[in-house]
């Protein structure tokens, strides 16, 4: 018997209901994680995230695993070589936006922060788990948490692109209530 799913969950891709059934949803406090899915959604603007779910192994080898380290010291060769690879958006804003987000995270280590401290104070460390109806794009506490996000210095962070990482990483679970993965975790 097959699973019961969210409706946007692709049967027809792997790396798709991989995400649905292991990560979307999923409370996540692991730092890189936190910052790689902060700028894949910012990649993800305007296209769709199966777009990107696709390209993450590309975008990985191409941003050094995500080392933020690395990212903020890229150069103008580093850039020309991101924008001349095929396996990822080649979008000079928002590669600039990973490199700029990069210095904004180091900046925010270095003054006794993290994404997990920061992210998940705005829930009191416990996910919002919303109930029947349709999911919003945006919410009071995405803006919230953008705004603040961008007088960090980040870029690409806007509501909506923050309220589908508040989903990816596990602050809000928008399962719907048929989802196996919403009744596994109750």
């Amino acid at each position: 018997m097959e699973k019961k799913r969210c409706s946007w969950a692709n049967p027809a891709n792997p790396l798709y209901l991989a995400y649905h059934d292991t990560e979307w949803g999923v409370p996540c406090h692991d730092e890189r994680r936190l910052f790689e899915m902060l700028n894949l959604e910012g990649a993800q603007a305007g296209l769709s995230w199966e777009t990107i779910l696709n390209k993450r192994e590309n975008y990985r080898k191409a941003f050094d695993k995500w080392d933020a380290k690395k990212i903020a010291a890229y150069g103008p060769d580093k850039v020309a070589e991101l924008l001349a690879n095929a396996g990822i958006v080649r979008n000079r804003l928002k590669v600039a936006a990973a490199i700029t987000n990069a210095q904004a995270y180091l900046r925010l280590l270095d003054s006794g922060g993290s994404l997990d401290k920061l992210l998940w104070s705005y829930v009191g460390g416990k996910p919002i788990v919303n109930g029947s109806g349709p999911r919003p794009a945006k919410t009071e506490l995405s803006d919230r948490i953008s705004k603040d996000l961008v007088k960090l210095g980040f870029k690409f962070v806007g509501s909506t692109i923050i309220y589908a990482y508040m989903q990816g990483i596990g602050m809000v679970d928008d399962h719907a209530p048929d989802c196996f993965c919403r009744k596994a975790r109750k």
